[in-house]
């Protein structure tokens, strides 16, 4: 690199020699690590598409990031929520130390690890739970949330974005399409919580503090596995209808 002696660094891919290097991106993390970014031209490696045959419906949830149509959940371990007394307690010691000082910079930088960790166990979390859904499944339905809105709307933003929802839908639409799958979008206004997934009658209302669903057909489940069902099975429909 220009102005720079050979530097030791850890790579996180090999690096094919038929590969063209077009640039490289150097940046500081808070916390004083160094990352570069190497930008390469290369042939598309993303996979034909294939035949859906297995289908999952994922629904948002406040705890946990997301439940599954199969009836098991993500149990996301809210990294965020578990080390903030601790992030507190941090960032009370820096508030305390003259700004610009020797001691300032060193809890500045013990703040910015603490974020770092957080996002660092997030992202790990989310990679693998991503790259096993890609694995197992064809089709993987969603629901297309404003997750922006509801951060700000119901009082929800610490959960939200402690969840990584968005990022963690990144992740896993990549990872499909690499493999020749497929991230099928629902409606956001698709009434999937009312709707039984059993006989498909609609509640005229329904309250978030209510946690089971109750149908007249004798459906007793818990509603965000009712609403994952019906999300992919929504996600079928569409599929159908695109193909």
């Amino acid at each position: 690199m220009p102005k720079m002696t050979v530097i030791r660094t850890k790579l996180h891919r090999s690096i094919s020699e038929k590969w063209k290097l077009k640039s490289v991106t150097v940046s500081r993390e808070p916390s004083g690590k160094y990352f570069a970014s190497f930008l390469f031209c290369c042939e598309n490696q993303t996979a034909e598409k294939r035949p859906a045959e297995k289908f999952l419906g994922i629904d948002f949830a406040m705890h946990g990031m997301c439940v599954f149509s199969t009836g098991e959940r993500a149990g996301y371990p809210m990294f965020y929520r578990n080390t903030e007394k601790k992030l507190a307690r941090e960032q009370r010691k820096l508030s305390r130390c003259q700004r610009g000082s020797r001691n300032y910079e060193k809890q500045k930088k013990r703040v910015a690890l603490c974020h770092e960790k957080i996002r660092n166990q997030r992202k790990d979390f989310q990679h693998k739970l991503s790259a096993g859904l890609a694995k197992n499944y064809d089709a993987v339905c969603v629901e297309d949330l404003n997750l922006k809105g509801m951060a700000g709307g119901l009082h929800f933003g610490k959960g939200v974005h402690d969840n990584g929802y968005g990022l963690f839908l990144s992740m896993l639409e990549y990872k499909l399409e690499e493999r020749g799958k497929y991230l099928i979008k629902v409606d956001r206004y698709f009434a999937s919580s009312k709707i039984c997934s059993v006989c498909g009658k609609k509640k005229a209302g329904l309250s978030l503090a209510e946690r089971l669903y109750y149908c007249e057909c004798g459906n007793r489940m818990d509603r965000d596995i009712n609403a994952a069902v019906n999300i992919m099975n929504e996600g079928k429909r569409i599929f159908a209808e695109c193909a």
